[in-house]
């Protein structure tokens, strides 16, 4: 008897928590508190958006391509060979 009671109980518990919780958060009161912190959020990134400067681009070409004929150092290096003559 006092098994399946406390059974009820905690069902009755898990019932009323869920219906709370889902009564909070589809209240009006919920629901326009997201909003304005949604479109308070918004309008400070619309400000910020406007309070930052555009930096130049100095990117053009900075790239130099090397042909690979052009190098001169065409020596190839074994690794083992590099520690045994590491004097």
């Amino acid at each position: 008897m006092i098994k399946e009671l406390k059974y009820v109980l905690f069902i009755l518990t898990i019932f009323f928590f869920f219906f709370f919780s889902a009564r909070y958060y589809f209240s009006d009161e919920n629901l326009k508190k997201s909003f304005r912190s949604i479109n308070n959020l918004d309008f400070k990134i619309k400000n910020y958006e406007n309070d930052l400067t555009v930096l130049k681009n100095d990117t053009d070409n900075i790239i130099d391509y090397v042909k690979k004929d052009s190098l001169k150092n065409n020596k190839k290096y074994y690794f083992w060979n590099l520690l045994k003559n590491n004097d």
